[in-house]
């Protein structure tokens, strides 16, 4: 089996679980393929075993039965780019803080590898989302798994983004900001801009305004069947447009437009670790004395 890994820096007291993965997955006769940076800082903390490879951003990741995505929730969607319309099975390892996306923690790596070589486990499919703009502004890595987001530079006065769904007129959101979520990016930037929580499997996107200037205004979900697009205008000449982690900074008159990606993101799960378990436990949603432990688990 050939298994790749990405990852991001750890706290040192990882270190052994992380040896151990390293040294299962030899045992195991997998293939074991290291992204180049993550390749350098493991050799710091871990002995790395002979025979694992290295990879980089231009290499392919093709013939790989699954990703591991080492860190937290960043690194998570870091990793999606990497995977791509390869739609490779990612499986997420919790060594940063709340691990929303990435749901097995560093104690239980052994038990989650050994359930991949097993086959005891279940794929999620995830909904991206797709930005072009003309000019091009995210090259060939134009889409994410939670939002795209416009957003004003720095102290700069607020913006005005002209939104049109379908090529019909919505509304001019006079706002620090706009976003448009998936449903796995609706309990993220979304969710503290006012937000609704939608399940996975929701066919929509969310369009949230960020601290917007008329109280009428509130956050819209539409179909992601829809294209969606805008034209920006502000005081300043410049504006941010962030897709998950990567922000660029563009001119007024720059044309965008966010539809639903052609491919999904396919995520592990494990030990019946769902979308509304991971809600109550990372979110505490509808924490309640009232309600009985064993249903809050």
């Amino acid at each position: 089996m050939k298994i790749a890994i990405l990852g991001k820096p750890f706290a040192e007291q990882q270190a052994p679980v992380l040896q151990a993965l390293l040294d299962d997955l030899v045992r195991r006769q997998a293939e074991v393929r290291i992204e180049h940076s993550f390749y350098d800082y493991l050799g710091q903390h871990v002995t790395i075993p002979e025979g694992i490879s290295r990879f980089g951003r231009v290499d392919s990741l093709a013939g790989c039965r699954f990703v591991l995505s080492i860190g937290g929730d960043g690194t998570l969607l870091d990793t999606v780019t990497y995977v791509g319309a390869l739609q490779i099975p990612i499986l997420g390892i919790n060594t940063g803080r709340l691990g929303f996306l990435a749901t097995i923690s560093p104690e239980t790596i052994l038990p989650a590898i050994d359930a991949l070589f097993k086959g005891h486990f279940v794929i999620e499919d995830r909904s991206l989302i797709r930005v072009d703009t003309d000019p091009d502004t995210f090259g060939d890595i134009n889409f994410g798994l939670n939002e795209f987001s416009i957003l004003k530079r720095d102290t700069s006065s607020m913006i005005v983004v002209h939104t049109y769904i379908d090529g019909e007129y919505l509304n001019s959101y006079w706002a620090d900001g706009l976003i448009v979520a998936t449903p796995t990016g609706s309990t993220g930037y979304s969710l503290s801009c006012g937000g609704p929580v939608m399940l996975p499997q929701t066919n929509n996107f969310v369009i949230a305004p960020v601290c917007p200037h008329n109280l009428n205004v509130r956050p819209l979900i539409v179909p992601d069947r829809s294209v969606i697009s805008f034209e920006i205008e502000g005081r300043s000449n410049n504006f941010l447009l962030s897709l998950d982690s990567r922000s660029r900074t563009v001119e007024a008159g720059i044309q965008v437009a966010v539809r639903r990606e052609n491919f999904n993101v396919r995520l592990v799960k494990l030990n019946q670790v769902n979308f509304l378990s991971t809600l109550r436990s990372k979110l505490n949603w509808g924490l309640d004395r009232r309600n009985p432990v064993e249903l809050s688990v």
